[in-house]
């Protein structure tokens, strides 16, 4: 696996995962309304949610933002694709720092640090009524390159979902 180097940004250290940030991420993890978007319910419990992070098959990598306090703002991920050079993008900020710029900084880091990387697509699926997250890519600079209709059923049920892609040769926003 593909190390997670430490980034920065002026806010933000975005750093690999530790376990302790299952306690840090369980207020937001655990509660049914943040995760509705999830492809799975809210978590029970710290364990449960360290599970999942460390579970010996899934092939990403996770940053974890904090900020000069040390307190953990969100999760963001990146995973092999379909194929060499495109990497799936994803992230969720904690609740007490919902609205407030964290996921688009620290997103801006990791894609300028998965382009640098050699990657040549990101690519991002998108609960299609996740509107802050559609928001989100556009302002990054993905482009919406379509919409698969009933494609996936989560714990909310049939949902559609947008996909976005943003290659190294496309503008970025300022």
């Amino acid at each position: 696996m593909t190390a997670v180097p430490q980034l920065h940004t002026p806010r933000f250290t975005l750093r690999p995962l530790r376990r302790t940030d299952a306690a840090a991420l369980l207020p937001t993890l655990g509660d049914p309304a943040q995760c509705r978007f999830l492809t799975r319910p809210a978590f029970a419990d710290e364990t449960e949610l360290w599970g999942w992070f460390a579970d010996p098959a899934w092939e990403g990598r996770s940053w974890i933002a904090e900020d000069a306090q040390g307190a953990v703002a969100g999760r963001f991920v990146a995973v092999p694709g379909h194929e060499a050079r495109v990497v799936e993008i994803g992230y969720i900020t904690c609740a007490a720092w919902q609205g407030r710029g964290v996921a688009r900084e620290c997103m801006a880091a990791l894609v300028a640090q998965l382009f640098a990387e050699g990657a040549r697509k990101l690519t991002a699926e998108i609960d299609a009524e996740n509107h802050a997250s559609l928001r989100l890519a556009e302002a990054l600079g993905f482009t919406r390159e379509g919409l698969l209709r009933a494609h996936e059923t989560t714990h909310e049920g049939l949902r559609d979902v947008c996909l976005y892609g943003l290659l190294d040769s496309d503008p970025r926003p300022a």
